[in-house]
């Protein structure tokens, strides 16, 4: 299967379930009036454009550029000296993970589907830092390609020492009815096939310290009437978190998740119709979408030995809500 493949298919999914929006003509709306809380080192947007995109969506292309810089995080040579892979680093929360674990000295490989004008500027970003960053376009769905990415990993950098499982496929559906087989798998087989085929390919080349983060959702948490399917992933990919920790502790190699809540990327305007997109996040009890700069943090310190080298096996919920878990 090639990445034009699977890009076409995720462009055919989406502009089915359009369809079916422009049929259903919703109406109504959540509350705008309450104002979004801000508790962070700097104020963050919170009015989103009415925008949708088609899939697998551009963070180039985005009317509101997503906060990844976090200008305000100083490194302190935190993963001096190790190799990070990132898939889905070419925007959004990987991009933002991309650029601190190069702020804490970690050489990066990218890997991602098809956005090569996103991928080249996290490239950028990263080389910014001043460490090394390769980009590895390809399908995580298929387990040679997952392997090959580890091994031109291995090639480029000699070593690896965090994986971080962050790509995914996400579309919205009113009814169990509308998720067709195609549309199934290409969910599951991407949202946790995916993170397995990778994590299977990068432990036997995991050193004691080593980890592994995983991201779930809030949404894995609490469940999502319209998100049947990839809840259903995200929720998988907190149980394969919590297993695969038991199965790699004993080698000294940690296992974590982080579960997000909503957060500005090009996941969600190449998702929801684009009423929508503009109140994304007011749900939340802070009233706004997390910037992807608000996460990246959270990898950081899942990432690093010296913060986190007693925790696997956790679920990190970032979600802007009391009671999460």
């Amino acid at each position: 299967m090639s990445t034009q493949d699977t890009t076409d298919r995720h462009l055919k999914i989406q502009q089915e379930q359009d369809a079916r929006d422009a049929r259903q003509a919703q109406e109504g709306g959540q509350d705008k009036k309450a104002p979004g809380v801000q508790a962070g080192a700097r104020e963050q947007p919170t009015e989103l454009p009415a925008q949708h995109q088609a899939k697998p969506g551009s963070e180039a292309e985005l009317q509101l550029a997503p906060r990844f810089q976090a200008p305000d995080y100083k490194g302190s040579e935190k993963l001096q000296g190790m190799t990070a892979l990132i898939t889905g680093g070419d925007s959004g929360i990987g991009r933002a993970v991309a650029v601190l674990f190069a702020r804490e000295g970690a050489d990066v490989a990218i890997v991602y589907l098809s956005s090569h004008e996103d991928a080249e500027e996290t490239k950028r970003c990263v080389e910014a830092e001043g460490t090394r960053c390769l980009l590895l376009p390809g399908d995580v769905k298929d387990s040679r390609f997952c392997q090959q990415a580890v091994d031109e990993t291995l090639k480029a950098f000699g070593r690896l020492d965090v994986l971080v499982n962050n790509a995914a496929f996400q579309e919205h559906a009113q009814s169990i009815e509308d998720i067709t087989d195609e549309r199934l798998q290409e969910t599951l087989q991407t949202n946790i096939a995916g993170y397995f085929h990778m994590a299977r390919a990068a432990v036997p080349h995991l050193k004691q310290g080593a980890s592994i983060i995983n991201t779930g959702s809030v949404v894995g948490l609490k469940g999502s009437a319209k998100l049947l399917d990839y809840a259903t992933t995200k929720g998988a990919i907190h149980a394969f978190t919590k297993s695969l920790a038991q199965n790699l502790v004993s080698k000294g190699i940690r296992v974590n998740a982080v579960a997000p809540g909503p957060v500005w990327t090009p996941l969600n305007p190449a998702d929801s119709p684009a009423e929508q997109v503009a109140e994304f996040g007011r749900q939340t009890d802070m009233k706004r979408a997390a910037q992807p700069e608000e996460l990246s943090p959270a990898y950081v310190y899942l990432a690093s030995p010296v913060m986190s080298g007693y925790v696997t096996g956790i679920v990190l919920p970032v979600t802007g809500s009391v009671g999460a878990i």
